[in-house]
């Protein structure tokens, strides 16, 4: 018996079968685009509803972590409740036996001719479809073929008298077992491959079905842990749904051992009578348990997320978010009310985005971590709401509207977008600000020097404050119908105009005096441009208040304030 050969085959075919696994994920994950989070979001107004959303999720992307991932964030971004998550999270252990499932159907002897109608598929075709077909395909493949090279890796080892001891004594213990499963998975970071390999083992007879299924029981314990890493140091929201997941899988585990004798019964009760092959039998028993878990503690959610509230205490700094303004029903009926309830789901943007400038500006002073991600959870909040509002007022635009309403309605969609846009540029002031505190970093380890705040410059926070003051009075002025708002937006930015070359000046003189990095020059340009650029559409939609943002526009609201002579000489329309 080669050792060195059962070792390399085993580890080769492996991670063959990882990238398999991994690559099929991708592809399907391509394939689905953004529709992931639309299922989990939308589809997870009750406990079964949430269960069938985490079931589907998990088979497109065949990953409960990737699951999980997907549903911390959209808790953290307010889009959905702790009691949601957990359903998900139920679902999610449902989904990831489909490949159980699939392992279970012996096509090992097609992996090569199914890797090279995947290839063909890559490397053939330009239709971004039929690629991620072909990364489905060829990742399909790969598992099979990893899993091939695994079962002829580890055959030998049913001849090895220390390994046929080891599965004796796991047949007599099933903690022992489950101890096993789950520090296996844990090593491989994949249920998925912990499963596979268990499938290879028993059909091939090197262990018996005793030993076999707390082996499996544990591999659901395992792929928890990633979980606990991954929410070391994140959100009360992610510790929460992470404590769930190991709580459900716990407490599931602990059931099925209790009643292991019978249910080792009805395994092989149903492989006599449905003729399944040994593959099959585990992803049998690998489905059945988790089913029997879900149906179990389903109607215990509430409970279970009242102990994890208990387990991880604090105040999560969630995102309230709410989504009852857009109703779909009155856009034919009466489009009329359905664009003013888009008006106050803009005017909820609004909020979002003057909270997402305020992080940001934190992020800047503070330049610590918990700014930074609060910045990007709300940069994804506004995007969703930019994306429901962009569909609900496309769906307005079909209908027959008076004049009035049309306009009302062009100028509703403009609004949206520009908020939308002084979100994007808080997020590149974000990661400009991120990327200068790296190099900082480095600078002064290289050059032994105290490591100080980046780009803090009393002009530069000036001008926050000027755009800052802004995005709030441009907001207030759209929500409000205030003229008198407006009309301080406008002039305000002639300020920022001002000050945005005072401090370029300034900068490039510095650096021309050698002070600070060459690089940062680039980055706090940047910066700089941003803000200005963020001003600028809060003057937009300040004009779009008073009725000025275009020519064709009318402006016979504006003398009724009189704020023209207020703010200084006629305003030059873009």
């Amino acid at each position: 018996m080669d050792v060195q050969q059962i070792i390399f085959q085993f580890l080769g075919g492996l991670g063959i079968f990882l990238f398999g696994l991994k690559y099929m994920g991708d592809g399907l994950q391509r394939s689905a685009g953004d529709n992931l989070r639309d299922i989990l979001n939308k589809f997870t107004s009750t406990p079964f509803r949430a269960v069938l959303a985490g079931i589907v999720v998990t088979v497109l992307i065949q990953s409960s972590s990737g699951t999980t991932v997907l549903t911390v964030g959209l808790v953290s971004a307010g889009f959905m409740k702790l009691k949601q998550a957990i359903g998900i999270v139920m679902g999610a252990n449902i989904g990831t036996t489909v490949t159980a499932f699939i392992i279970g159907f012996d096509i090992g002897a097609y992996a090569l001719p199914i890797i090279a109608v995947g290839a063909l598929l890559l490397f053939f075709f330009k239709r971004p479809f039929i690629n991620s077909l072909g990364q489905v395909i060829f990742g399909f493949g790969a598992l099979f073929y990893g899993l091939e090279l695994m079962g002829d890796g580890l055959r030998p080892l049913e001849d090895l008298e220390v390994f046929t001891n080891a599965m004796v004594t796991l047949s007599h213990n099933p903690i022992l077992g489950v101890i096993s499963g789950t520090l296996f998975t844990f090593m491989l970071q994949s249920s998925s491959a912990t499963i596979g390999i268990l499938q290879e083992l028993y059909s091939q007879g090197s262990m018996s079905l005793d030993a076999a299924l707390p082996i499996l029981f544990g591999s659901n314990i395992g792929t928890t842990i990633t979980a606990i890493l991954a929410a070391i140091g994140a959100s009360v929201a992610a510790k929460r749904t992470s404590a769930s997941h190991v709580i459900f899988n716990l407490s599931g585990t602990a059931i099925i051992l209790l009643l292991l004798s019978p249910f080792t019964s009805l395994v092989s009760f149903l492989s006599t009578q449905f003729s399944l092959n040994a593959a099959m039998q585990i992803a049998f028993a690998h489905g059945m348990f988790n089913v029997f878990n879900v149906l179990v503690q389903m109607w215990f959610i509430s409970q279970i997320a009242a102990l994890v509230t208990k387990l991880v205490p604090g105040d999560d700094a969630l995102i309230e978010y709410d989504s009852s303004n857009l109703d779909y029903s009155i856009i034919q009926t009466a489009p009329s009310i359905a664009l003013n309830q888009a008006k106050l789901e803009i005017e909820q943007m609004g909020e979002f985005v003057s909270e997402e400038f305020k992080s940001m500006f934190d992020y800047y002073k503070n330049q610590d971590e918990k700014s930074r991600l609060n910045t990007l959870q709300l940069e994804e909040v506004v995007n969703k709401i930019d994306g429901y509002l962009t569909e609900y007022l496309m769906l307005i635009s079909v209908e027959d509207l008076p004049l009035q309403n049309s306009t009302e309605h062009a100028k509703l969609v403009d609004v949206t977008k520009y908020l939308e846009r002084i979100g994007d540029h808080s997020e590149n002031v974000i990661k400009n600000i991120q990327e200068a505190v790296r190099a900082n970093k480095k600078h002064n380890k290289n050059n032994k020097e105290k490591v100080d705040k980046v780009f803090y410059d009393d002009d530069l926070v000036k001008l926050f404050e000027l755009v800052e003051q802004n995005i709030k009075d441009a907001v207030a002025s759209f929500s409000k119908d205030s003229y008198s708002l407006a009309g301080k937006v406008l002039k305000r930015e002639k300020d920022v105009n001002k000050l945005e070359d005072d401090i370029r000046s300034k900068f490039i003189e510095r650096l021309n005096k050698g002070v600070g990095l060459p690089s940062d020059g680039i980055l706090f340009v940047d910066i700089v441009s941003n803000l200005e650029r963020m001003s600028d559409h809060s003057t937009k939609i300040a004009k779009h208040t008073l009725g000025m943002r275009y020519p064709f526009q009318k402006q016979s609201k504006i003398p009724r304030h009189g704020y023209i002579k207020e703010v200084a000489e006629p305003i030059e329309l873009p």
